[in-house]
């Protein structure tokens, strides 16, 4: 029997408080709505955005890794659902980057089992181009070391093939992805 595969984040990291909900009016088909501390997040596993209300007394700050998977939760009292990029926050936006950076760290060893099977995603274009500042030479440097050995960790792949810092050029990828940039996804789904 197949297992389904999990579509749902389990954990995510706060991008912005709001303590007294959104100012202004929200957006239409946002049924459901009510007053209290919102919180804007993205997932850890998808880097879904997402919008909940947060329970009573409970104060959150950008960094904060909350549970929002399907058991009962500390912090959240209901996920209201997925926002686009757009609908961020200027303070969600600021934190965006640096969040996805500490995302892409404590993912280490998903993202280097990325770097050690991406393969084509069109007979022109390889999977590793899309990530920026990898072109046609980085490529072929990561294709070249990942046959002789399997990279082992950012350091190795660093080390190995002059890559300039992983860490940043996966967290650039997933904020063009996220921002709607992109034609191809590699680390998020269509939000």
């Amino acid at each position: 029997m197949a297992m389904m595969e999990k579509r749902y984040e389990e954990y995510a990291y706060v991008l912005d408080f709001l303590p007294h909900g959104r100012p202004g009016i929200r957006p239409q088909g946002r049924a459901g709505y009510r007053a209290g501390a919102l919180v804007q997040l993205i997932g850890e596993e998808f880097f879904t955005l997402l919008e909940a209300l947060v329970k009573d007394g409970v104060m959150l700050t950008a960094h904060d890794r909350v549970y929002v998977g399907k058991e009962p939760r500390e912090e959240i009292t209901y996920i209201i659902g997925r926002i686009g990029y757009e609908e961020l926050t200027a303070a969600g936006k600021m934190e965006l980057s640096p969040v996805i950076s500490r995302i892409v760290l404590s993912r280490e060893n998903w993202f280097i089992t990325f770097f050690n099977t991406a393969r084509a995603v069109t007979p022109r274009m390889h999977a590793l181009e899309l990530i920026p500042g990898i072109g046609k030479k980085y490529m072929w440097q990561v294709i070249n070391e990942r046959e002789k050995q399997p990279f082992q960790n950012y350091d190795d792949l660093q080390k190995r093939t002059e890559l300039p810092n992983p860490v940043k050029l996966i967290t650039k990828r997933v904020l063009e992805e996220l921002a709607g940039d992109s034609k191809y996804r590699l680390f998020t789904r269509i939000q």
